[in-house]
């Protein structure tokens, strides 16, 4: 079917069941950032294949919501749709639920999947609706009812991770936990953020596209841990280790029977973050508790051995990057190079790497004015052919035994502009001010981002997404609650204080339409500095190792403490990484390192 001929299904499934408007947002069951194939219904019903987007459907018209990484993307794949897009953030565009608001009358009905819609959002809805006679039908996936040839949802084996890896054993995390827990009067703590399931436990698995999550939802109290899964997923081996600990198993589907059975006690769970099925499973005999669980600071705070080795993911990806930037600049213009097949080829530099498991996301390769997309994707149709002219715009990662990367280069593959180069400069000053930030302990990613954007705004640019944010271990590429941002959070959680081991993506850019994009990101990791009468400070150290462009550098542009900073970088760069390349490799990226003169 087109996507007009699923609209028009959805539509008359609306009518039989009474529901005048039909909201379908990205997310899973668990509020993930990226989900399995079952989940992609907002993908199915419109066409639109970026990460971020809600879609809402009349019966007389559609529209999708999405950020300013993906206008371009959602502009050109809703053409013929009879979508509108609704560019979120822009001066005029009303958000989903001011939207929702303004159109819905008294007498009408909303419906939506509640397994997919958080309770918070619901909250912000009925406070938007400021008491009109509107009824929510919860329990419906009218997409489901149309979607005949819908993938099963995923099941696949969970496994292990060691404490070689972990750096602290899955009895150790659920003490903590639990200590934490009795200290607030909690007696049973919710949670159905996968991320979160997944580093308590130890445990990982292939549910989720590049995420090596499971499937799961979890319950924890001072006596009991229910952790709520698909069966076929658990082998023999993987079920005694977790009971052995503590951890039985039931059922996925049946944590909503076993909410509702709670009855006269505390329950925390976050309600940015849990379904509205979920939450409305609780009796009213209990005390809810809404607040973040405390697993997702203890998740960002890397420890020790984590740190350790992450230094060595990181190590191993930057041997990959260089042996595949020497390749492309080496065969530019000699060989047929698309976007597709640079992404291939760096591929099979990373999976030579010990340890490596699979990409942390979906590999963008963006060419000439391809690399104005912020979050392009390169399909068969818009696959374009590498020229030894302009930029490439590569933003790939990696999951490790070691831990996540997540790294963008601007390559420059042949003649560039003065203009490119004075672009490319200016993101590359603010890449290298914010890793050099010296800042006092109390300060968010608020405090520092303008350290980042400050070179663009000297010159009247600017880009549209924020600067950093948190990345897992062996996780999620994007984790909270650390990030790099201008605008101040309205959801306290997002505004994280730094905390030594924090580890943040750091990654300016500029993006002009139809030309071209650069964006240059390091993964930081946060570290205590010194200590004076006046407070403890901190710092970063960059984790990414893989040299920046000298042929698109213009040192005339920088001042003499950034070219240091670059000096240093680079030489920490080549003295990290020579030792894991051949002869050949070796001297190219000798060559890339070399120190730029300090005017």
């Amino acid at each position: 079917m087109t996507v007009p001929q699923r609209l028009a299904a959805l539509r008359a499934q609306m009518t039989a069941h009474h529901i005048d408007i039909y909201y379908i947002p990205t997310d899973d069951y668990h509020c993930s950032e990226y989900v399995g194939d079952f989940f992609k219904c907002r993908r199915w019903i419109s066409g639109f294949t970026g990460s971020a987007g809600v879609v809402v459907v009349t019966q007389k018209e559609a529209g999708l919501w999405t950020d300013g990484r993906y206008f371009l993307q959602a502009a050109d794949q809703l053409s013929g749709s009879t979508i509108h897009l609704y560019r979120m953030g822009e001066p005029g565009v009303p958000t989903v639920t001011e939207y929702l608001a303004m159109t819905l009358r008294d007498g009408q009905c909303l419906g939506f999947d509640g397994r997919t819609v958080t309770a918070a959002w619901v909250d912000e809805l009925t406070r938007a609706l400021g008491g009109k006679d509107v009824r929510l039908c919860t329990d419906v996936d009218l997409v489901g009812e149309i979607w005949t040839d819908r993938p099963a949802i995923s099941c696949r084996p969970v496994w292990l991770l060691e404490e070689t890896y972990a750096g602290k054993t899955r009895a150790d995390k659920l003490c903590s936990l639990r200590y934490q827990l009795k200290s607030e009067h909690i007696d049973w703590l919710v949670l159905s953020t996968l991320d979160d399931i997944a580093w308590l436990l130890n445990i990982r698995g292939d549910d989720v596209a590049y995420n090596p999550v499971v499937l799961s939802y979890l319950m924890v109290s001072q006596n009991s841990i229910r952790l709520f899964i698909q069966p076929d997923a658990l082998s023999v081996p993987v079920r005694d280790a977790l009971a052995h600990d503590g951890v039985r198993c039931f059922p996925y589907e049946d944590i909503t029977a076993h909410l509702s059975a709670l009855t006269g006690c505390t329950v925390q769970l976050d309600r940015r973050s849990t379904s509205t099925a979920l939450a409305s499973a609780l009796s009213e005999s209990v005390t809810l508790v809404d607040a973040v669980s405390p697993t997702q600071l203890s998740k960002a705070v890397k420890n020790p051995t984590e740190i350790r080795n992450i230094r060595e993911a990181h190590r191993a990806d930057g041997a990959a990057l260089v042996r595949f930037l020497h390749w492309l600049k080496q065969n530019i213009g000699r060989i047929p190079i698309t976007e597709i097949s640079a992404a291939e080829c760096l591929e099979q530099f990373r999976k030579e790497q010990r340890h490596y498991l699979q990409p942390s996301f979906d590999p963008i390769a963006a060419y000439g004015s391809h690399s104005a997309v912020v979050h392009y994707s390169a399909t068969p149709e818009s696959n374009a052919e590498l020229r030894p002219e302009g930029f490439l715009l590569l933003d790939t990662g990696g999951q490790y035994l070691e831990g996540t990367t997540d790294v963008t280069r601007t390559v420059a593959l042949g003649p560039i502009t003065d203009t490119m180069r004075r672009h490319y400069t200016a993101v590359l000053r603010g890449n290298l001010n914010l890793a050099a930030a010296v800042f006092r302990s109390g300060c968010t990613g608020v405090n520092l981002d303008v350290l980042a954007r400050a070179p663009l705004w000297e010159l009247g640019l600017d880009f549209n997404h924020g600067t950093g944010h948190g990345v897992g271990y062996l996780l999620s590429c994007h984790e909270g609650p650390n990030s790099f941002r201008w605008k101040i959070s309205p959801n306290p959680s997002d505004n994280a204080v730094f905390q030594e081991g924090m580890v943040t993506s750091d990654e300016p850019g500029v993006y002009l339409t139809g030309q071209y994009g650069i964006r240059l990101e390091n993964l930081l990791v946060c570290r205590k500095s010194r200590r004076t009468e006046f407070a403890q400070f901190l710092c970063f150290e960059p984790l990414t190792l893989v040299p920046f462009d000298r042929d698109a550098i213009d040192p005339s542009q920088m001042t003499a403490h950034e070219l240091s900073l670059l000096n240093e970088y680079h030489a920490r760069v080549f003295r990290e990484l020579s030792p894991r390349l051949d002869e050949n490799d070796r001297l190219w990226l000798e060559e890339q390192t070399r120190p730029i003169s300090v005017f």
